[in-house]
């Protein structure tokens, strides 16, 4: 009789620890179980539920999970914790870098030179991910940058033509860096570069899960450019938008080609970035590969906004906030897309960098935004997200002039800006808790 026992008190055990094992093997690979986001009219879809959320640009997610900052692999296992506790559940993250001369351009780099690729931050790629799919959270994979700060196109339009890059911040012509970056959508050579890594990226198999890229409902949607920009000089010379669109277009279908299951979109900035022309942003979405509209919003860049002078030019930023987004929520309406604002942000009180100053117009800004996405979702509104820039979390600046420089922390803020600017930092006990309340509300 006591065997018997023994034996039933074991099997008990056994069978509890089976079933212990079992949930925690769900909670590694939720992701057998997942459905990709998919787009149904002006909405998001997962499975038959709308698809609205709350999420943060997190450029640097990569790197820290490559571990090249001492640390770094459980910093994101932590900060990715704390941004799902405060429904942050969508992530914009860097999924491609290209090794550039520029000073204060990222380093390391996913690609140092055509075909060049460096192994470890791509680990780190898989990484994050893998720990992104045990939260249910997903993941847009930013694949280019019309910018300096990652290499970007006008890397390969170096890597191209052997022609020097004109730094923007020395020269301080910015017109002329736009132009030059912008001859990358009709270098075919750079294309072909660019083209190359996608194929490397989106045919990956992920180290760690197994499972290759592009059937991993991780990753909502594949985004041809950080901010892709016609030429500056278009209005003058209409056969370089003509270059511009078939870039979209051409870039998009291909993508698709690769990656039926996921979703593709521009990384657009709206009529900001399209030489402020209705009519060019809107022929920029309209391919059907073009899957979501996106948008960003800059009230300090686009000059409406100065944290010294907060007091009075708050109340305007707003105004202007929310035209901008009517505008383009219009445009989504009209071409039944989705739409997405997928940058946005404000600086510190007096824009000052140290993460202990106060962040009061930033958390008004955000409830503000965060009120109308919610708001607008209740009526039906094609706007389905929002991504503040940017995730900071445990990311510090090192440096007198709050500059980064390699081998220090990272933080939401690229390179070539101070390291606090627009940060959001795990310690923003306000901001956060604006998040969290505008997050439950959403849900």
């Amino acid at each position: 009789m006591r065997d018997v026992f023994a034996k039933l008190i074991t099997g008990i055990l056994l069978m509890v620890v089976s079933i212990a094992g079992m949930n925690a093997c769900q909670r590694e690979t939720p992701k057998q179980k997942r459905e990709f986001v998919r787009v149904v009219g002006d909405h998001l879809m997962i499975g038959n539920k709308t698809y609205r959320y709350i999420g943060a640009n997190f450029w640097q997610g990569a790197w820290l999970g490559a571990g090249i900052i001492p640390g770094g692999k459980e910093r994101l296992k932590r900060e990715l914790d704390q941004m799902e506790k405060d429904g942050i559940v969508n992530l914009r993250i860097m999924a491609s870098s290209e090794k550039s001369s520029i000073d204060r351009s990222v380093t390391p780099c996913f690609q140092d030179a055509p075909g060049v690729y460096n192994d470890t931050l791509f680990s780190g790629l898989d990484y994050l991910l893998s720990e992104m799919g045990k939260r249910d959270m997903h993941a847009i994979m930013v694949m280019n940058d019309f910018w300096t700060w990652s290499g970007g196109m006008s890397q390969y339009v170096n890597w191209s033509t052997g022609k020097p890059i004109p730094d923007p911040v020395k020269t301080g012509d910015w017109n002329g860096f736009m132009a030059y970056s912008a001859g990358f959508y009709r270098d075919s050579l750079a294309n072909s570069m660019y083209r190359r890594y996608l194929r490397h990226v989106i045919d990956r198999t992920n180290s760690i899960t197994g499972m290759p890229y592009k059937d991993d409902p991780t990753i909502m949607a594949w985004e041809l450019a950080n901010e892709p920009r016609p030429n500056p000089n278009s209005i003058k010379d209409t056969t370089l938008l003509a270059y511009f669109y078939n870039w979209v277009k051409n870039t998009a279908d291909f993508i698709h080609s690769l990656a039926p299951n996921q979703l593709v979109t521009t990384g657009s900035e709206g009529t900001a970035g399209t030489l402020l022309k209705r009519g060019i942003f809107v022929r920029e979405q309209q391919p059907a590969s073009v899957d979501y509209i996106t948008i960003h919003i800059w009230p300090k860049n686009w000059s409406w906004y100065k944290a010294d002078s907060a007091s009075t030019m708050f109340k305007p930023t707003v105004h202007k906030t929310f035209n901008y987004l009517d505008e383009h929520i219009a445009i989504a309406q009209k071409m039944n897309k989705p739409l997405v604002l997928e940058e946005f942000g404000l600086p510190r009180d007096n824009e000052n960098y140290d993460p202990s100053s106060p962040t009061t117009y930033r958390d008004k800004y955000y409830g503000l935004v965060f009120d109308t996405l919610a708001t607008k979702a209740a009526n039906g509104s094609p706007l389905v997200g929002a991504n503040f820039w940017a995730w900071g979390g445990e990311g510090r600046a090192h440096t007198p002039d709050y500059m980064w420089k390699a081998g220090t922390d990272f933080t939401g803020d690229p390179p070539q800006e101070p390291q606090g600017l627009n940060s959001v930092f795990n310690t923003d006990t306000t901001t956060l808790d604006t998040i969290r309340k505008e997050a439950k509300r959403l849900e």
